[in-house]
């Protein structure tokens, strides 16, 4: 069980992949394997750790398994990344028409601007009432294809210098967050090749989960 920060982010390693809600798979959550009191409750836990864990573990952290969020390992993330994004860099994917507009100009955003808060990015874009509209589902969408990831969440701080309310997130691109450990392995196989690799890797983690589910989760 899972009672400490370390705790945490040596799982994310030993799996490799942690989502963090409680899912199809009995068990394979943060949700199920911490202790009650961290989930919520009046001491620090899983919420408040999340930036130290990211900025720790140098791990991927998004919306990645059914709209819902994921820390992925530094060394499974490459395969992972590589499977989801079918090989493409963005402006390939765009090109060949299988990326929105919305999507590309978001992603440009972040891609000139990285690491950057949501709501500094929310006003480059001019993500506001009566604005641009689509940003929650745009960046979704990009967190899921592994082109955007969650590389910190950072918390406001009162004129006393205490930090108040839930941690704001950063985003950035992959290759900004993670440098040459990703962007020297993300294309090195076959998209097929990384989606078997996670398979086979799961089936050994997860014995009791029926093939399909796992090939669900994958995406």
């Amino acid at each position: 069980m899972i009672r400490t920060k370390d705790d945490l982010i040596n799982l994310v390693e030993e799996w490799g992949f942690l989502p963090y809600f409680a899912n199809e798979i009995k068990g394979f959550s943060i949700e199920e394997q911490i202790a009650p009191e961290l989930w919520f409750g009046d001491q620090e836990g899983a919420w408040e750790w999340k930036g130290p864990v990211i900025q720790t573990a140098g791990c991927a952290y998004g919306k990645f398994f059914g709209k819902k969020a994921a820390y992925i390992s530094k060394a499974w993330f490459p395969d992972f990344a590589n499977y989801r994004r079918d090989g493409y860099v963005f402006d390939a994917r765009y090109e060949d028409g299988l990326a929105s507009r919305r999507d590309w100009d978001l992603f440009q955003l972040v891609d000139a601007s990285g690491p950057v808060l949501s709501k500094e990015l929310k006003r480059l874009g001019n993500y506001r009432k009566g604005g641009t509209p689509g940003f929650d589902t745009c960046m979704t969408r990009l967190q899921s294809q592994c082109y955007v990831l969650i590389s910190n969440f950072v918390y406001l701080r009162d004129k006393w210098g205490r930090p108040y309310g839930w941690g704001v997130a950063e985003y950035a691109t992959p290759e900004q967050f993670m440098g040459s450990d990703f962007t020297e392995r993300v294309y090195t196989r076959a998209p097929e090749e990384s989606f078997q690799r996670i398979l086979a890797h799961l089936k050994q983690l997860l014995p009791e989960a029926e093939e399909k589910t796992l090939k669900k989760l994958i995406g």
